[in-house]
Parts: C-alpha cells; sequence; structure tokens
C-alpha cells in the first residue's frame, strides 16, 4: 500500500512531511510553553502540526518498510526509523495534554506551578524529538547519499560544454 506513488518511493515523499512538522512543533511547544500569551496564536497549529507529522512517521515507518524489501535495511536508519513514530506519539500525547491544561488558564496568565513544571517536560521533550528528528533524517540521508558523495566530484556535471 506505502510502496510507490507515480513510480516514486512513498517513503521519499512522505518523510518530508514529518521531518518539517515535527522539529516546527517543537518549537512552537517550546513557544507556548515559555510564553503563556502565545497559546492563542500558536497553540491549536502546534498541536496539529505535531499529530500531522505523528501520522507521516507512522506513514513513513511503513514506507520505509516497502522501501527496504526493494534496496535493503540500512543500518541504523531502519533502528532509529522504527523507534521515531512512537516518539514522535509520545510528544504528541504530552504536548496535547500541556495544551489542554494550559488553554484553561485565564488569559494565560497565571499558570499554577504544577504546569509551570509540565510547560519544562513539554520543552525537555521538543528538544529530544528534534534532536531524534535529527538523527533519523541525517541516518537515512547518509544511507542514501554517503556513496554517490564518495563516488563522485564537485562540478563533474558542470563541466559539460
Amino acid at each position: 500500500m506505502f510502496d510507490t506513488i507515480d513510480g516514486l518511493p512513498v517513503h521519499v515523499l512522505v518523510v518530508h512531511v514529518a521531518v518539517v512538522l515535527i522539529p516546527l512543533a517543537a518549537l512552537g511547544a517550546i513557544l507556548i510553553a515559555i510564553r503563556p500569551r502565545a497559546m492563542r496564536l500558536f497553540g491549536v497549529v502546534t498541536v496539529l502540526g505535531a499529530g500531522i507529522g505523528t501520522v507521516a512517521s507512522f506513514v513513513a515507518r511503513s514506507s520505509g518498510e516497502s522501501l527496504s524489501s526493494r534496496i535493503g535495511f540500512p543500518e541504523p536508519h531502519v533502528n532509529y526509523g522504527e523507534t521515531f513514530p512512537i516518539a514522535a506519539l509520545a510528544f504528541l500525547i504530552v504536548l496535547t495534554i500541556f495544551w489542554l491544561f494550559a488553554r484553561g488558564v485565564p488569559l494565560n496568565r497565571n499558570r499554577p506551578v504544577w504546569l509551570k513544571v509540565f510547560g519544562g517536560v513539554v520543552i525537555l521533550a521538543a528538544i529530544g524529538i528534534s534532536y531524534f528528528t535529527f538523527l533519523v533524517g541525517h541516518s537515512g540521508a547518509q544511507a542514501t547519499w554517503a556513496s554517490v558523495i564518495e563516488n563522485t566530484k564537485p562540478g563533474t556535471y558542470l563541466d559539460s560544454d
């Protein structure tokens, strides 16, 4: 089901949704945790971005399994890719719980101490999922491009005159 679209691997197409939206949602999460007034502007968009990114990460994992059946299993990308959707889901859950409680504080002026502490947990989760996104993306890029870059020289295709 998640093999190809118009001859291109679904994995290559959908992975970019997760790789873009999850870190953007992490930035939004940090912002709404630090600046209570940002909740009205960025709260819903942040949670939606994390949700769409999480769904995309599950589709990326499934489509990655289809792609691996064609090209092999590049380690450690496969290991990271198996775990990443679960980490993204955990981030989404923590963020959503924070959002549900924090938006209930009138004008978001005086958050209770426990909610401020939970905001710190959200910030740590945002940093963690951002780093994990980097690990998954970097390992995938290495698996795809390392041998190509090693076997070519800069400007090879520019000298075609």
